[in-house]
């Protein structure tokens, strides 16, 4: 995604605010606008909370990581 320098860098200043990475502060922010104006997809997952997942918890699976380790 291409952003103006200042806007980049004011989404980075309000997500260390908010205890979030700069992209998941970008996500919050279209899940909320998608959301607000009736436009969220009845299928979208909901977001990761934020910090390590609870050990009864699984975490997605790393899909090109396998692919890389097949060898040839």
């Amino acid at each position: 995604m291409r952003l103006d320098p200042a806007v980049h860098d004011a989404l980075a200043r309000w997500a260390a605010d908010e205890l979030r990475s700069t992209n998941a502060q970008i996500e919050f922010l279209l899940r909320k606008a998608l959301a607000d104006a009736g436009r969220m997809p009845r299928g979208a997952a909901r977001m990761r909370r934020p910090g390590r997942p609870r050990k009864n918890e699984t975490a997605p699976k790393d899909e090109d990581q396998d692919e890389n380790q097949g060898g040839g």
